[in-house]
């Protein structure tokens, strides 16, 4: 079972530090994503979503692949490149992978314009090791699904108190 972490930053520098401090401590085997997204409230009040993975160009380079196989057997790879970079870029756009944009727009609304929110969806997490890396990047903790005892823990990280690492 996954959870879900949103933490509000004042900048989307700051969110962007912390969201590469996190994808370094999955190299470590530390934590273990699902998803990792920057949400920013622009100025003029549109939220824009700064997602890792672009499902639109995977989409659009396997189709062009597999398009152009296709075409080489109807001896046309040009053609047959060309309508599966079209369909398979248009089935990356329709697919929605990890955490859902609309649920991460209507949290981003709530922001300050120019803040910045990082979304994390968590599959696994060494608790005590993660948190103390963490330890005062600041942010606020708007939404988790994490018990009460690690939600206060996180908070108190972020802010740089030290509290006993939760069970």
């Amino acid at each position: 079972m996954s959870d879900l972490v949103v933490i509000a930053f004042p900048s989307e520098a700051k969110a962007e530090e912390v969201r590469h401090k996190i994808l370094d401590l999955q190299k470590d085997y530390l934590i273990e994503l699902g998803d990792a997204v920057i949400a920013v409230k622009q100025p003029n009040g549109t939220v824009k979503l700064n997602q890792l993975i672009n499902t639109t160009a995977m989409g659009a380079v396997s189709g062009a692949f597999w398009g152009t196989l296709i075409g080489l057997i109807f001896l046309m790879p040009l053609a047959g490149a060309a309508i599966g970079a079209a369909s398979g870029a248009l089935g990356g756009a329709l697919t929605d992978v990890g955490i859902n944009d609309a649920f991460m727009k209507e949290v981003a609304e709530t922001l300050q314009s120019g803040n910045a929110a990082l979304f994390l969806l968590i599959r696994k997490l060494t608790t005590d090791k993660v948190l103390a890396d963490l330890k005062g990047v600041g942010g606020t903790v708007l939404r988790t699904s994490f018990d009460h005892t690690k939600e206060d823990a996180l908070r108190a990280a972020l802010a740089g108190i030290s509290l006993p690492p939760p069970a």
